[in-house]
């Protein structure tokens, strides 16, 4: 774990870049909820990280602009009552989030129409079905 975060083959982020802060987990726990600081904050600072390629950049803050504060990517985990398995899923997460933002954009989708047959067949359903319904009539309605 100290080695840094794996985020793709080619792409890892340094521990040093990365910062934590521990709290107190909201919710049930009894004596233990006073002692244990077991909530992880993991910050990553993506706009001044030198571990972030000059070409992933500009795409990850442009698709993280609504995460960012300063710059900084920030995720939170408490959802485990130990410390240890919330930095990993605060880490996991993190990873996964810089994942989705830095994956290139999907191909432009090529417009395309129904084909004659498929127009009929669609046709030939909707009067089928009106007549159906049709038939379905009490003759007094």
């Amino acid at each position: 774990m100290d080695d840094g975060l794996r985020v793709t083959d080619r792409w890892v982020v340094p521990a040093a870049e990365l910062r934590e802060r521990f709290s107190r987990s909201s919710g049930p726990g009894g004596q233990g909820v006073n002692t244990a600081d077991s909530r992880v904050e993991l910050s990553f600072d993506l706009a001044g990280s030198a571990s972030v390629p000059e070409s992933l950049r500009a795409r990850a803050l442009d698709r993280l602009a609504g995460r960012l504060v300063d710059g900084v990517l920030t995720i939170a985990a408490s959802e485990h009552r130990a410390q240890l398995a919330n930095r990993e899923a605060a880490r996991d997460r993190l990873a996964a989030l810089l994942r989705e933002a830095v994956a290139p954009p999907p191909p432009p989708r090529r417009p395309t129409r129904p084909s004659r047959a498929a127009k009929e067949r669609r046709l030939a359903d909707k009067k089928r079905r009106s007549q159906r319904k049709r038939d379905r009539r009490v003759d007094g309605e």
